[in-house]
Protein backbone atom coordinates (compact mmCIF):
# COMPACT_ATOMS: atom_id res chain seq x y z
CA UNK A 1 0.00 0.00 0.00
CA UNK A 2 1.58 3.50 -0.94
CA UNK A 3 2.28 6.34 1.73
CA UNK A 4 1.50 9.83 1.15
CA UNK A 5 3.00 12.59 3.14
CA UNK A 6 1.33 15.67 3.11
CA UNK A 7 3.11 18.97 4.66
CA UNK A 8 1.18 20.53 7.62
CA UNK A 9 1.62 24.18 8.57
CA UNK A 10 0.77 25.93 11.50
CA UNK A 11 0.58 29.52 10.96
CA UNK A 12 -0.10 31.89 13.63
CA UNK A 13 -3.55 33.43 12.55
CA UNK A 14 -3.20 33.78 8.66
CA UNK A 15 -3.58 29.95 7.87
CA UNK A 16 -6.55 31.34 5.42
CA UNK A 17 -5.22 33.58 3.57
CA UNK A 18 -2.00 31.31 2.77
CA UNK A 19 -3.87 28.33 1.66
CA UNK A 20 -6.62 30.82 -0.76
CA UNK A 21 -2.94 31.68 -1.89
CA UNK A 22 -1.39 28.22 -2.34
CA UNK A 23 -4.78 26.96 -4.10
CA UNK A 24 -4.46 30.04 -6.51
CA UNK A 25 -0.58 28.78 -7.52
CA UNK A 26 -1.45 25.29 -7.89
CA UNK A 27 -5.09 24.69 -8.51
CA UNK A 28 -7.65 22.10 -6.32
CA UNK A 29 -9.88 22.58 -3.99
CA UNK A 30 -9.58 24.38 -0.27
CA UNK A 31 -11.33 23.18 2.19
CA UNK A 32 -11.31 25.09 5.42
CA UNK A 33 -12.63 24.43 8.95
CA UNK A 34 -12.95 26.90 12.11
CA UNK A 35 -12.10 26.20 15.72
CA UNK A 36 -16.44 27.23 16.00
CA UNK A 37 -17.34 24.02 13.37
CA UNK A 38 -15.14 22.03 15.91
CA UNK A 39 -17.22 23.22 18.91
CA UNK A 40 -15.51 25.87 20.18
CA UNK A 41 -17.92 28.67 21.93
CA UNK A 42 -18.55 31.50 19.11
CA UNK A 43 -17.81 33.97 21.22
CA UNK A 44 -14.25 33.18 22.15
CA UNK A 45 -11.47 34.94 20.53
CA UNK A 46 -10.02 33.07 17.79
CA UNK A 47 -13.16 30.64 17.02
CA UNK A 48 -13.01 31.76 13.83
CA UNK A 49 -9.74 31.04 12.86
CA UNK A 50 -8.32 27.58 10.78
CA UNK A 51 -8.61 24.55 13.03
CA UNK A 52 -8.56 22.31 9.84
CA UNK A 53 -7.25 23.74 6.09
CA UNK A 54 -6.20 21.84 3.08
CA UNK A 55 -5.59 22.59 -0.53
CA UNK A 56 -5.24 19.08 -2.79
CA UNK A 57 -5.02 19.46 -6.21
CA UNK A 58 -5.98 16.90 -9.29
CA UNK A 59 -1.74 17.73 -10.08
CA UNK A 60 -0.62 15.75 -6.62
CA UNK A 61 -0.23 19.35 -4.56
CA UNK A 62 -1.59 18.57 -1.24
CA UNK A 63 -1.08 20.94 1.75
CA UNK A 64 -2.17 21.61 4.98
CA UNK A 65 -2.20 24.40 7.38
CA UNK A 66 -4.06 25.25 10.86
CA UNK A 67 -3.92 28.83 13.06
CA UNK A 68 -2.23 28.03 16.72
CA UNK A 69 -4.74 28.93 19.22
CA UNK A 70 -3.97 32.58 20.41
CA UNK A 71 -1.38 33.76 17.89
CA UNK A 72 -2.41 36.35 15.51
CA UNK A 73 1.27 38.41 14.52
CA UNK A 74 0.99 36.38 11.48
CA UNK A 75 3.04 34.19 9.63
CA UNK A 76 4.44 30.57 9.55
CA UNK A 77 5.20 29.16 13.70
CA UNK A 78 9.20 28.57 13.95
CA UNK A 79 10.36 31.23 11.82
CA UNK A 80 13.72 31.24 11.00
CA UNK A 81 15.58 32.52 7.57
CA UNK A 82 17.10 31.39 4.73
CA UNK A 83 19.64 33.18 2.51
CA UNK A 84 22.65 32.89 -0.09
CA UNK A 85 26.47 32.86 1.14
CA UNK A 86 29.49 32.16 -0.34
CA UNK A 87 27.53 30.10 -2.67
CA UNK A 88 25.96 27.89 0.17
CA UNK A 89 22.32 27.88 1.06
CA UNK A 90 22.45 29.21 5.15
CA UNK A 91 19.21 28.55 7.02
CA UNK A 92 17.79 28.32 10.56
CA UNK A 93 14.25 26.71 9.36
CA UNK A 94 13.13 23.22 10.17
CA UNK A 95 12.20 22.45 7.13
CA UNK A 96 11.26 23.88 3.44
CA UNK A 97 8.80 22.77 1.13
CA UNK A 98 10.17 21.01 -2.34
CA UNK A 99 8.19 20.76 -5.09
CA UNK A 100 8.82 19.66 -8.05
CA UNK A 101 7.61 19.53 -11.67
CA UNK A 102 8.52 17.59 -15.12
CA UNK A 103 9.27 20.69 -16.83
CA UNK A 104 10.54 23.96 -16.55
CA UNK A 105 7.99 26.14 -18.11
CA UNK A 106 5.45 24.16 -15.89
CA UNK A 107 7.71 25.33 -12.78
CA UNK A 108 8.07 28.56 -13.83
CA UNK A 109 4.69 29.36 -13.69
CA UNK A 110 4.42 28.04 -10.13
CA UNK A 111 7.62 29.96 -9.01
CA UNK A 112 6.15 33.17 -10.78
CA UNK A 113 3.11 33.30 -8.74
CA UNK A 114 4.52 31.99 -5.47
CA UNK A 115 7.38 34.90 -5.89
CA UNK A 116 4.92 37.64 -5.31
CA UNK A 117 5.60 39.74 -2.28
CA UNK A 118 8.22 37.39 -1.51
CA UNK A 119 12.34 36.70 -0.54
CA UNK A 120 14.40 35.42 -3.28
CA UNK A 121 17.21 33.06 -1.90
CA UNK A 122 18.29 31.66 -4.97
CA UNK A 123 16.51 33.04 -8.49
CA UNK A 124 14.85 29.90 -10.64
CA UNK A 125 18.22 28.94 -13.29
CA UNK A 126 19.66 26.07 -14.18
CA UNK A 127 22.09 24.31 -11.82
CA UNK A 128 23.70 20.82 -11.70
CA UNK A 129 21.60 18.81 -11.18
CA UNK A 130 18.29 20.24 -12.73
CA UNK A 131 17.11 22.19 -15.64
CA UNK A 132 15.43 24.41 -13.38
CA UNK A 133 16.35 24.85 -9.06
CA UNK A 134 15.59 27.91 -7.22
CA UNK A 135 14.41 28.85 -3.42
CA UNK A 136 12.51 31.63 -1.79
CA UNK A 137 10.63 32.12 1.03
CA UNK A 138 6.92 33.28 0.71
CA UNK A 139 4.91 36.47 2.09
CA UNK A 140 3.54 33.85 4.58
CA UNK A 141 7.53 32.93 5.60
CA UNK A 142 7.26 29.81 4.13
CA UNK A 143 10.53 28.43 2.22
CA UNK A 144 9.95 26.51 -0.85
CA UNK A 145 12.34 24.54 -2.91
CA UNK A 146 11.69 23.97 -6.41
CA UNK A 147 13.07 21.91 -9.20
CA UNK A 148 12.37 20.32 -12.19
CA UNK A 149 12.22 16.74 -11.92
CA UNK A 150 15.18 14.33 -13.05
CA UNK A 151 14.39 11.94 -15.75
Amino acid sequence: MPVQTTTHLNFRGDAREALAFYQSVFGGHLVVNTYAEFGMPAEIPGSDRVVFGLVAAENGFRIMGYDIPGRTEGGIAGGGAARRENNTTITDQALFVAISSPTLDELQGYWNALAVDATIVEPLAASAWSAGFGMLTDRFGVTWSASVASE
